[in-house]
């Protein structure tokens, strides 16, 4: 048992790739307990072959597909120009415009990576000719991308649904609220910041180093009325899709093809050529393929953990410590945080969920509550070094400002307070992830 959990963590530690190390752990418990190479052979096919063949897997690669449609038509673009126009009043508004804009390009993108790479394009430079601080604005885009994760179509509750075998749309429901919260939290933290500190936000004044280009990129993108109308199809969107899943007009399978299908017929009336379509759905692939791959391994290595008995040894020396349920919490939180400092959020998952979501289920938690937590508290690591692929992100799609990512990561460290205050709340009160999921239930 010690040799699996061992040889997993010394592969991942080196370096390989953690469908690869899954794999190979799995294959090498098999083994060690059955000493046949040809049981380890057919067990490791049947379980490819039943998890591609699951209707449910298909959900991942048409969100995406669903939200590059949108990515590259532009929508990104005319809901932070909207938000921006809305929010002229409130301090630091484009701090907050960066986040309220993040959270709606959340609901059709479900990667968080997408939308830092997007929004470092589009708010950084409106920011900087406004006079915002380097640091404060290139933050904002990095911790406000968190939000993709969270709010639903996410891919993390998608991996999660998967292997806990809980519904998709129920964990979609749940993260609704606690991403509005993040939103709420986040606006508070901006707002705060640049009524206490002004100069922060540039107090307003244009810059007098203003780039007069992307000057009028930013005013050419500001006309109304196209404005309005591609943020209003990015909202039916949304509605359609997530309303059709919760109101169960639909699976959420059907509702990603659904989605999938009228973003592509939005991409068509905003001008995307058949070149664009044919990088887009390459580009699907591109990120699909492996997450694919990554959850047929992770399968294996559930079933691995459950012939073995690691699930429920690891689940009794919890239990057996003695400690309340909310310290058992609490190192569970430990270990993903620091796991958030090594490894990215899908492999967190993994590793850890096939064991962890027992032990809460056994600790009395309602698993669509931790399921939020987790995913928050996972969240978290996009944000710390020296992984924080976030910063990363925001670093590569800024190259000409020459930023360091120590300073980014400096500037997330707000940010990451702000998410660890709503695990907290959420905690405290469970009810802010089930009780969207739980309206209308008997």
């Amino acid at each position: 048992m010690m040799i699996i959990v061992g040889v997993l963590l010394t592969l991942v530690l080196f370096g390989t790739h953690i469908a690869v190390a899954l794999g190979i752990t799995s294959a090498l418990g098999i083994y060690l307990m059955q000493e046949n190479i040809e049981v380890v052979r057919s067990f490791i096919s049947n379980t490819a072959y039943e998890g591609i063949r699951d209707y449910i897997f298909a959900v991942i690669p048409l969100f995406i597909l669903m939200g590059e449609f949108l990515a590259k038509s532009g929508a990104a673009r005319d809901l932070f120009s909207l938000v921006n126009r809305l929010t002229r009043w409130l301090p630091g508004r484009l701090g907050v415009a960066t986040v309220l804009a993040n959270a709606v390009f959340a609901f059709v993108s479900g990667v968080s990576i997408a939308a830092a790479a997007t929004f470092s394009r589009i708010a950084y430079p409106e920011m900087k000719r406004y006079g915002y601080n380097r640091q404060f604005s290139l933050s904002c885009i990095a911790g406000s991308a968190c939000l993709g994760m969270l709010i639903p179509p996410s891919v993390l509750m998608i991996v999660w649904g998967v292997l806990t075998e809980q519904s998709i749309g129920s964990l979609f429901m749940a993260g609704v609220v606690p991403g509005l919260v993040v939103v709420l939290v986040y606006s508070a933290y901006i707002v705060g910041t640049a009524i206490l500190r002004p100069q922060i936000v540039g107090e307003g004044r244009v810059s007098a180093t203003a780039n007069h280009a992307t000057t009028a990129q930013i005013a050419e993108s500001d006309d109304l009325s196209g404005t309005l109308f591609g943020t209003l199809l990015v909202v039916l969107l949304v509605c359609g899709v997530l309303g059709g899943i919760w109101f169960g007009f639909f699976t959420p399978t059907e509702g990603a093809g659904v989605g999938a299908v009228a973003a592509f017929a939005i991409a068509l009336i905003r001008g995307m050529r058949a070149k664009e379509v044919f990088e887009v759905v390459l580009s699907a692939g591109r990120s699909s393929a492996p997450l694919l791959l990554l959850l047929v391994m992770a399968q294996l290595y559930s079933r691995v953990l459950s012939m073995t008995g690691i699930t429920g040894a690891v689940q009794a020396a919890l239990l057996d410590t003695g400690l309340p349920a909310i310290a058992i919490l609490g190192i569970m939180i430990l270990i993903w945080f620091v796991l958030g400092c090594i490894i990215d959020s899908i492999s967190i998952i993994l590793l850890t969920v096939p064991v962890f979501a027992p032990v809460a289920s056994s600790l009395g938690y309602d698993p669509l509550a931790f399921a939020i937590i987790g995913i928050l508290a996972i969240e978290t690591g996009l944000l710390t070094p020296p992984f924080g692929i976030l910063v990363f992100t925001v670093k590569a799609a800024l190259p000409q400002e020459n930023v360091s990512v120590g300073e980014i990561f400096r500037g997330s460290t707000p940010f990451w307070i702000c998410l660890l205050a709503v695990i907290a709340a959420i905690i405290a009160f469970p009810q802010i992830a089930t009780w969207l999921p739980n309206l209308g239930k008997p």
